[in-house]
């Protein structure tokens, strides 16, 4: 086990006094944080790491609000340990479950699972710590991200197309509640009786039409496995009253997602 890890686990009071040659250390995914799976005498945990800049674009007090929420609602692992300054946190390990993806989810069970785990959320009677706003978030990723003069101005383009739409009239606007905001895939956490929802992060009030829109677009649903989500997560009845405004949903998710993803990347600076 690398020494730094070592000094890190060591520091966190849940872990503290551990015989290092018991504990086991194993790299699992991450696109911007370091993640581990820590296998020990008093169980399985998963340690997280933040990525390096990642606070000047999220806010570690809310996320452990939020994270905490979310586990109170019944959809987020347990929180184990959580420094709101380094970023660095702890969570118990779910067993026997896995990560879900694209396929994963054309199964029309792990499908049903999912969209109970996101009305559950979506439910929950604790709002969430802050608001999810769209355009504040996309402009503190303007401001760091570093890329060519070229791609900042079709940036600011498509910032300024998803403002025109989402401007526009709503007419039938969601309640906000409690909503992930950055509903990879692999987020999903599926056990085969449940399903749970990780890495609170982005984690706001929200229209829940963002989670739905947002995910729907990164498991790449048909048409078909679209209209079975939303009936799932809001009920047919209604369903039938937000099909104008899914359109301006997806067209902000899959232009929110890029401008994310630009962040974490080293490029030539405009």
């Amino acid at each position: 086990m690398e020494d730094d890890l070592k000094n890190v686990l060591s520091s966190i009071p849940a872990l503290a006094g551990l015989d290092m040659s018991q504990v086991a250390a194993e790299r699992l995914g991450g696109l911007t944080n370091r993640n581990y799976l820590i296998a020990c005498p008093s169980g399985r945990f998963v340690l997280r790491l933040a990525g390096e800049g990642t606070e000047q674009y999220i806010d570690r007090i809310r996320e452990e609000k939020n994270a905490s929420i979310a586990f109170r609602a019944g959809v987020n692992a347990e929180i184990i340990h959580f420094d709101n300054e380094s970023g660095t946190m702890v969570t118990r390990f779910i067993e026997n479950a896995v990560t879900l993806d694209i396929e994963r989810l054309k199964d029309s069970e792990v499908l049903k699972r999912t969209g109970q785990a996101f009305k559950q959320l979506h439910d929950s009677p604790e709002l969430f710590d802050g608001e999810f706003e769209l355009f504040n978030q996309i402009d503190q990723y303007l401001e760091v991200i570093k890329v060519s003069a070229q791609i900042f101005r079709w940036l600011q383009r498509g910032t300024e197309e998803c403002r025109s739409c989402a401007g526009g009239p709503r007419m039938h606007p969601l309640p906000r509640t409690a909503c992930h905001c950055d509903p990879m895939v692999e987020n999903c956490i599926d056990n085969g009786d449940r399903v749970f929802i990780i890495d609170f992060e982005y984690a706001g009030n929200n229209d829940p039409m963002w989670d739905l829109g947002d995910l729907s677009v990164e498991g790449h649903f048909l048409l078909n496995r679209i209209k079975s989500f939303l009936t799932l997560t809001l009920g047919m009845s209604r369903i039938l009253l937000i099909t104008g405004e899914w359109s301006c949903t997806k067209l902000c998710v899959t232009f929110f997602g890029p401008c994310g993803a630009l962040c974490s990347m080293p490029t030539k600076p405009r």
